[in-house]
């Protein structure tokens, strides 16, 4: 009996070592299906009271810190104001800011609401859908296996000796496909016309074309823009095309032997520590953890819904397949998220670089009648910009010569639509000029490490590569439990 008792009270205490190290290295977000806010809250709760009551209010000081506004310096608050007048003269419900200096994050302001049903102010932490700021991500990963040497530039894509020339790529009806190159995709001047629209966005009409049931995929869409003219011979003119840089998601995939989302992480992502972005989901519902809600353009009219059920929905959800837009404009992450991949790609101030000099100046160089490779927009003077625009999200990026380097995205629409992106750069353009001293700090360098093993991302019962689940935290299907450790998400 003795023994028994003893034996206990070692079990007792090998739990309790096991339950504070696990307090050591994560925070854990854990919310009953169908009962989010209170369970949300009894959560944070949960967290405080470890931190207070293990030592652990220091190293989780950060997931709160992020709550408060970053504009206590004089210097910020002219700036702060401008933002914010800004917004609300456009009805925008909540935006989140990044400002990097000489490769320092400098500042970090969330603004208005993530969800304004719900009550969350937006902070710094936040993710939200980046639009087409994710063809940059899926041009650095193009360009690695350029440097590689796996994949060259001149490269055809389609057609016998073209990457992809499986036989589901087979049926071509313009012999002018066959012609088409990775630069060519990559500059957008594959020759894809948008007379008809854009594939990406009218998936149930392909779905119809195609005779598959909806939702068409990247595969089927591929396919059905194969069976059409070209607008005009690949890499004598220029067409913007989402199409395009879905394709080049399939050619990193074929190349790399690996799925798109999983070779980013891995060369791009991981290696700066951004764990924490994600190819985004179509739902609120199966929103990631720390996402935003979005909303429409007040004069946004309901859309038929892209799985082909016939409800009609909010173009933000379900409207638009986000899911098969993938590297064209798929991938959900902070701001503070996109500068550090950006420092990386400069690599002026970083200490990693994603890609050589040479190559990055291939990227940037200004050409013209040409896009820049990734970037929408490089001028002489070394300025680089990067726009996106979805329902429910308008995303700016700018590098800028004089060292700045800024985002700000927002989570509602804007009835100018892909014009509001340079609106917010003409806003930002006098609110940097109205700050006459930066704030001598570095976020990036104050960021709390990754912890190995750990990350943030789509609910655990996913599967998706790379996420870790430990056992006894979550039961698919009755719990989602979520990892969470960003250094990015918590600057």
């Amino acid at each position: 009996m003795r023994m028994i008792v003893i034996y206990k009270k070692r079990l007792k205490q090998t739990l309790l070592f096991l339950a504070v190290s696990a307090l050591m290295v994560i925070y854990v977000v854990t919310w009953r299906h169908g009962d989010h806010l209170r369970a949300e809250s009894a959560a944070g709760e949960a967290v405080q009271a470890a931190a207070a009551t293990d030592g652990l209010a220091e190293r989780l000081a950060g997931v709160y810190a992020m709550q408060a506004p970053d504009s206590e310096d004089e210097a910020m608050k002219r700036l702060d104001r401008m933002v914010t007048r800004f917004l609300r003269k456009w009805e925008i419900n909540g935006a989140s800011l990044a400002v990097a200096r000489n490769g320092k994050l400098v500042y970090t302001k969330g603004y208005g609401y993530a969800d304004v049903e719900r009550s969350v102010p937006m902070t710094p932490g936040h993710v939200m859908r980046i639009a087409s700021v994710s063809k940059l991500i899926t041009a650095v990963g193009v360009m690695q296996l350029y440097e590689a040497g796996k994949l060259g530039l001149d490269d055809r894509v389609f057609g016998q000796g073209g990457i992809l020339n499986d036989s589901i790529f087979g049926e071509i009806r313009d012999k002018r496909v066959r012609t088409i190159t990775v630069d060519h995709l990559l500059r957008h001047r594959g020759g894809f016309s948008l007379r008809a629209g854009d594939p990406m966005f009218n998936t149930l009409d392909v779905a119809r074309a195609m005779g598959v049931a909806p939702p068409a995929d990247a595969n089927t869409i591929i396919r059905y823009a194969l069976r059409q003219r070209l607008g005009f011979m690949p890499g004598q003119s220029t067409s913007y095309s989402n199409l395009g840089y879905v394709i080049l998601s399939k050619v990193i995939e074929k190349i790399s032997g690996q799925p798109y989302e999983q070779y980013i992480r891995e060369h791009v992502l991981d290696p700066l520590g951004c764990v924490g972005m994600c190819i985004g989901h179509n739902t609120y519902i199966h929103r990631l953890p720390n996402e935003v809600r979005y909303y429409c353009s007040p004069d946004d009219e309901p859309v038929p819904a892209c799985d082909g059920s016939g409800r009609m929905v909010l173009r933000c959800y379900e409207g638009n397949d986000i899911e098969c837009l993938s590297g064209a404009g798929g991938w959900v992450a902070s701001p503070a998220e996109i500068l550090r991949i950006v420092d990386a790609i400069d690599g002026e101030h970083s200490m990693y670089r994603l890609l050589r000099p040479e190559t990055v100046r291939l990227m940037t160089e200004a050409r013209k009648d040409e896009l820049p490779i990734g970037w929408m927009r490089t001028n002489e003077r070394g300025d680089w910009w990067r726009t996106g625009t979805l329902s429910g999200t308008s995303a700016m990026l700018k590098r800028q010569h004089d060292g700045i380097t800024w985002m700000l995205v927002t989570n509602t629409s804007s009835w100018k639509g892909s014009r509001f992106p340079g609106l917010i750069d003409g806003m930002m353009r006098d609110a940097l000029a109205s700050v006459e001293r930066w704030p001598d700090v570095d976020r990036f360098a104050e960021r709390p490490l990754p912890v190995a093993g750990v990350r943030i991302g789509p609910p655990l019962s996913a599967g998706y590569p790379g996420h870790t689940l430990i056992p006894g935290l979550a039961r698919p299907g009755f719990f989602r439990t979520f990892l969470v450790s960003d250094p990015f998400l918590i600057p």
